[in-house]
């Protein structure tokens, strides 16, 4: 995983993960208690929650980084695959809220240094 920092509009939404590898991809937020922040899943379309331990915000992404849709997920649930969906944000629920995240935002990504 590289770490990296959300954006939308210039300003930080939250520190994240880029889970680049197919390993990285399938674990997911799997076995993690706690988690702050988002984690992107690139080349992905849809999730599932089975065996989290807390529910998430799902945002389906474009190939431009921008929101086509998002859900909440609780635990043992999985989402459908959305067809223009090129990657999937997830991070605890609420967050989005926090954020005001919305379909139709183009975010961005900035590595760290």
């Amino acid at each position: 995983m590289r770490a990296a920092w959300l954006l939308c509009d210039g300003s930080v939404l939250a520190s994240l993960e880029v889970a680049d590898g197919l390993l990285d991809r399938t674990k997911g937020l799997l076995g993690r208690a706690e988690y702050e922040g988002a984690l992107l899943l690139p080349r992905t379309r849809a999730v599932h929650t089975v065996g989290m331990l807390f529910p998430l915000d799902v945002a389906f992404l474009d190939a431009d980084l921008v929101v086509v849709d998002s859900v909440c997920l609780p635990p043992l649930r999985a989402s459908l695959p959305r067809r223009h969906a090129r990657n999937v944000l997830e991070a605890r629920a609420g967050s989005f809220e926090r954020w005001s995240l919305a379909v139709g935002q183009r975010l961005e990504i900035r590595e760290t240094a």
